[in-house]
């Protein structure tokens, strides 16, 4: 039994003949297994015409044949032919039963005489009279010549046999079984091997033939040996036109120049061929460490460019993860603390949960956070947004939709976001906008768990759990008209609210310090967040967030963009920025809030009810405390004075106060943490 895994069986075919054939027909049943075998009974020029038809169809892998018919088909043919041969052993046995009829024996052999026959006349004490043939007249001419001789007994093949009786002259055929078993374990061998080659060689011309890209291969003459039909039409030449002829002939801006004695392997070019751009990639190939060749691949330059934007447009995944958990939700004061409390015990139910909140409070953090911390942490999580979607286009977003459900429709239909989402959750943003048609069936998905896809009827079972959201007040959009009353009460079973900016004014220091940091790292800027943000806290905490945290998350990066040209504290100009901040500046101007511009000593901040020498104090009363996950800025710059001078006591009672927590006392201090490290070790408090 073979060890090889074949996509298919060998295929075989034995040309037999006469009293060949039931020794063949005896033997193929053991390799039945191993093989298809075919066996056919042609000699000489029928077997060669037959053959050549076999060898042009490729309908065997390998054929087997003995004597004149072996010779004649490895002479003509292409594929491989395996002869049964005699043995010296088979020989014998064949004379010495000739003997007994007479020990003057004819031997049939084609075209040359077997020199070393000539020991074993006297071995065994015979007359052999070897006749060499080519044609079937051959033969008939040496029987007449031996009976004429008076031979009685001819040993040889089955033809020969055959024609020896037709004479009147005794036939002793000279094959064994175990020749043709052989023959036949040599001829399986040989097709398993090309069974795998021929394999290995279509799925390599499959992969050429279907590929997008133009490729061609070269010899080591520069000479085309494969093309496949993107690189013949870049080329305007049938592939068969091409094959065999020189590439440097066919398309000299291809030409391979030094490629082949060049030790790097590849080599990259932009040509244009057809008034198009392509990248031409072109390898050496090599073989024992000699070049045997090339493989060159144009590729359209529009491609790339299309490639480039899918990959860049993919990169991060969208819609199906939550990157957020209740550890990324910034704040202390005690309406954002009952919020988080409330989230944190609906994340442990599979209700439908209702999050409400003016634009840009968190509504979509606070459902990834309420997710990851629930039994489905770890299936999707579909987001969307159901303000951003036209309502025909929503309803296939949601729902999916069949083959051919609508014109322009994607073949072979779509999954819907609730199908996307089975198993874990779908939030649905801005629900008070869905047109009052989908909450319709938004509702039977509620009640049902089940979906229905635009073009079928056939119910799509799913579980999931719906997290809704929404800026509006929907019990006045039930009393419009515009929300549905069932839907709402289906959708507000567990509640969130989040309290808006204005209503938690002590977050407003450490968010903006947060978002600050976080925008200043993201460009480079080494200017400490804490200090840059000191002169514009009163005004910050005045302001009344209409836009909440998205508002202020965007002011703090135009700040952040601000800063760039800022090379000090001292330097920076906050009466210009508060001019480009329009709704700031307004808020200066009625409060009466005075802020610097750029001055030639870093800028003390005074606060009211607050020690303007004091910078710990400070930071506690206008950033709050600082959140564990919070980090201050690692350098700061070199003519930034501290407000606090840092000798042991101080640094002492700041660590003192923060617990021993270094990065808090840095921050209490106004410091960066490399600061603190330095003055410490000068203090030897380390």
């Amino acid at each position: 039994m073979t060890s090889r895994i074949l996509p298919r069986k060998p295929r075989l075919c034995i040309f037999s003949y006469g009293a060949f054939t039931p020794l063949v027909n005896a033997v193929v049943p053991e390799f039945a297994d191993r093989a298809d075998i075919h066996v056919q009974e042609v000699v000489l020029e029928e077997a060669l015409r037959v053959g050549r038809e076999i060898d042009q169809s490729h309908a065997h892998d390998v054929m087997i044949s003995a004597g004149a018919n072996a010779s004649l088909l490895r002479s003509a043919l292409n594929m491989p032919v395996v002869s049964i041969k005699v043995s010296g052993y088979d020989l014998l046995k064949a004379l010495h039963k000739a003997r007994q009829t007479s020990d003057r024996i004819g031997l049939g052999i084609y075209k040359e005489k077997l020199p070393e026959l000539e020991a074993t006349k006297e071995l065994l004490q015979v007359e052999v009279s070897q006749q060499p043939y080519e044609t079937i007249k051959d033969i008939v001419e040496s029987f007449r010549r031996l009976k004429e001789d008076g031979y009685k007994v001819v040993v040889g093949s089955s033809l020969v046999v055959q024609l020896a009786e037709e004479n009147g002259i005794v036939g002793i055929l000279a094959y064994s079984l175990e020749s043709i078993r052989l023959a036949l374990a040599e001829a399986v061998q040989i097709a398993e091997l090309a069974v795998l080659e021929a394999t290995r060689y279509a799925k390599l011309n499959a992969v050429l033939q279907n590929l997008h890209d133009a490729v061609l291969a070269t010899d080591e003459q520069h000479r085309i040996t494969a093309i496949n039909p993107p690189m013949a039409r870049i080329l305007g030449a049938a592939p068969g036109e091409v094959i065999g002829r020189d590439l440097r002939d066919v398309a000299p801006m291809l030409s391979l120049g030094d490629l082949l004695t060049d030790t790097e392997p590849t080599v990259d070019s932009v040509v244009m061929m057809g008034g198009k751009s392509y990248l031409m990639t072109r390898t050496a190939l090599r073989e024992s460490g000699q070049f045997t060749g090339a493989l060159l691949k144009l590729v359209d330059a529009q491609t790339i460019q299309r490639a480039d934007t899918l990959v860049r447009s993919q990169r991060k995944p969208r819609g199906l993860t939550a990157r957020y958990h209740f550890d990324h939700i910034s704040g202390s004061s005690p309406a954002l603390q009952r919020a988080r409390v409330v989230a944190q015990r609906c994340a442990q139910s599979m209700a439908t949960v209702l999050i409400t909140g003016e634009s840009g409070t968190g509504k979509e953090l606070f459902a990834q956070a309420i997710h990851n911390a629930s039994l489905r942490c770890d299936r999707p999580f579909v987001a969307l947004n159901c303000a951003s979607f036209p309502e025909s286009l929503l309803e296939s977003e949601l729902f999916g939709y069949e083959d051919g459900a609508f014109t322009g429709a994607r073949k072979g239909g779509k999954v819907g976001l609730f199908e996307s989402a089975h198993t874990g959750t779908i939030f649905l943003d801005e629900i008070g906008d869905m047109p009052i048609s989908l909450q319709t069936r938004l509702l039977r998905v509620l009640q049902e768990r089940e979906v229905v896809r635009l073009g079928s009827q056939q119910p799509i079972p799913v579980d999931l759990r719906v997290i809704a959201a929404t800026h509006c007040q929907l019990r006045e959009c039930i009393k419009e008209g515009s929300f549905r009353a069932d839907l709402y009460y289906r959708l507000n079973i567990l509640r969130v609210s989040i309290p808006s900016l204005r209503e938690r004014p002590q977050d407003i220091g450490v968010l903006a310090l947060k978002l600050l940091f976080s925008s200043l790292r993201r460009q480079g800027c080494s200017l400490p967040a804490d200090q840059a943000l000191a002169p514009l806290m009163p005004v910050l905490l005045r302001y009344s967030w209409p836009g909440n945290v998205r508002e202020l998350e965007n002011i703090m990066e135009r700040f952040a963009a601000f800063l760039g040209a800022a090379r000090s504290i001292s330097a920076i100009d906050y009466q210009t920025f508060l001019a480009e901040a329009e709704e700031l500046s307004e808020i200066a101007a009625s409060a009466n809030i005075a802020v610097p511009a750029s001055t030639a000593a870093p800028y003390a901040p005074s606060v009211p009810n607050v020690d303007p020498g004091s910078r710990d104090a400070w930071n506690e009363s206008q950033f709050g405390a600082v959140p564990d996950d919070f980090a201050i800025d690692e350098q700061t710059s070199d003519d930034v004075v501290p407000s606090v001078t840092l000798d042991a006591a101080t640094i002492t009672d700041a660590l003192a106060r923060s617990g021993g927590n270094k990065q808090h006392a840095a921050t209490l201090l106004g410091v960066s943490r490399t600061t603190l490290w330095r003055r410490m070790r000068d203090e030897h408090l380390l």
